[in-house]
């Protein structure tokens, strides 16, 4: 499996939006917060929700989920409320031409972030 795999087309994800995505059987949210495009494994880690039916807070970079309202940060996938308090894994992703690709096989660690 090559490194970055297609995800979507930049223009298919809402600017201030997310777009559930599955990229090679990983179920991915992509998302196009103020700063960035961000990709998160999407599923809530309290409740195994699909976190791309949320609400994106753009401007806090933070998705929440619907079912119990954890909200996890998008460049960490650490939770940043209850009742969620293991993190989601968060895919380096980024822009080649119009579409979004991204990474599976190496989610940003705590190390990294």
């Amino acid at each position: 499996m090559p490194p970055f795999q297609s995800a979507c087309a930049y223009a298919d994800v809402p600017e201030g939006g997310v777009l559930a995505v599955n990229v090679d059987g990983v179920a991915v949210a992509i998302v196009h917060a103020d700063d960035g495009v961000y990709a998160i494994f999407d599923e809530c880690s309290h409740a195994a929700i699909a976190l791309s039916e949320g609400d994106v807070d753009a401007t806090g970079c933070e998705i929440e989920c619907w079912l119990h309202g954890s909200r996890f940060d998008l460049r960490t996938g650490k939770p940043t409320n209850l009742p969620a308090y293991e993190p989601v894994p968060v895919y380096p992703c980024k822009l080649e031409g119009d579409t979004i690709v991204v990474d599976l096989e190496n989610p940003f660690t705590d190390s990294e972030i």
